[in-house]
């Protein structure tokens, strides 16, 4: 397994560092293997990713702000997580979880109530979007017909996900699996969307990640859930005042960070260090969306 050569590698009495994301990083007990051990201390870090590259600076105290947003999410939706119950070192209080170690699918479960991002992209070259076909004459930020699952292939670290078929996840997986992670994902996306409009906010989009439980084999929602680094997050009312798709798409997360990046650069080489406004502004908005989540 590769990771992010430049995590943090903190000194934790107990637990040793594993391995690293482009966001979190993971500590075992010490004297077990990541392989083997049956519970992992996930920790979020301030780091910052898109278009697939770990960004300078990070996003001060985001997290714990993603932390904070996936255990309140996990308490909401009443489906299998990988919470476990114990001790979390004092170092890392609010930004780490303590999980269960599960078997992994090789698929990120995404769904999405709006046409944006790469599912935009695509819609244009194809009028579909992972197979899926899709109403003439939709524009960016318009609302589908209904929720669609559009998987994608978790490539190797460094190497792009790749959007995916649902007949390609039944060739990865199994049908019986690819079902139930489909089903999930629209299950946990429908009382998702309800709780956030509650609240005056759109959820776009979201992808979700499933694990098979090593004791109980059952599947189960894994890594971060419903965060403003793994969702579309949209203010509702300026949805509703808006008439041009930049007017309406008042976002809850790093959308401020992919738009600086797409104006400033052309994803090749290094990407530039963030500018000390984009961090602030990208910091803000993730504050934003835990007040009017949580109240």
């Amino acid at each position: 397994m590769s990771g992010f050569t430049g995590g943090e590698k903190l000194n934790l009495t107990g637990w040793t560092h594993a391995y690293s994301g482009k966001v979190r990083d993971l500590y075992v007990p010490t004297g077990e293997s990541l392989e083997s051990t049956p519970r992992v201390l996930v920790v979020a870090s301030d780091r910052v990713s898109a278009f697939d590259h770990v960004l300078e600076p990070g996003i001060p105290g985001k997290g714990e702000l993603l932390t904070t947003l996936s255990l309140w999410w996990f308490d909401q939706l009443g489906v299998p997580n990988h919470l476990r119950e114990g001790d979390i070192p004092a170092e890392v209080q609010g930004k780490a979880m303590l999980v269960a170690n599960l078997d992994m699918f090789p698929v990120e479960c995404v769904v999405r109530g709006y046409l944006s991002g790469s599912g935009w992209l695509e819609y244009q070259e194809s009028q579909s979007v992972c197979g899926i076909a899709l109403p003439a004459g939709l524009q960016d930020g318009d609302k589908l017909p209904e929720p669609i699952y559009t998987p994608a292939w978790k490539a190797p670290f460094g190497e792009h996900d790749e959007n995916i078929t649902f007949e390609r996840t039944v060739e990865l997986v199994g049908l019986e699996d690819a079902t139930a992670l489909r089903d999930l994902s629209l299950q946990i996306f429908n009382k998702a969307t309800e709780l956030a409009a509650a609240k005056g906010i759109i959820l776009a989009d979201t992808k979700f990640e499933f694990g098979r439980d090593r004791e109980t084999g059952v599947i189960t929602l894994a890594d971060e859930v419903l965060t403003s680094d793994s969702s579309r997050y949209w203010d509702a009312a300026a949805y509703a005042a808006g008439t041009t798709p930049a007017e309406k798409m008042t976002s809850f997360d790093k959308q401020i960070v992919r738009n600086w990046l797409s104006a400033n650069w052309d994803k090749t080489g290094t990407p530039p260090v963030l500018p000390a406004d984009i961090v602030e502004r990208t910091a803000d908005r993730y504050r934003e969306l835990i007040t009017r989540m949580l109240g």
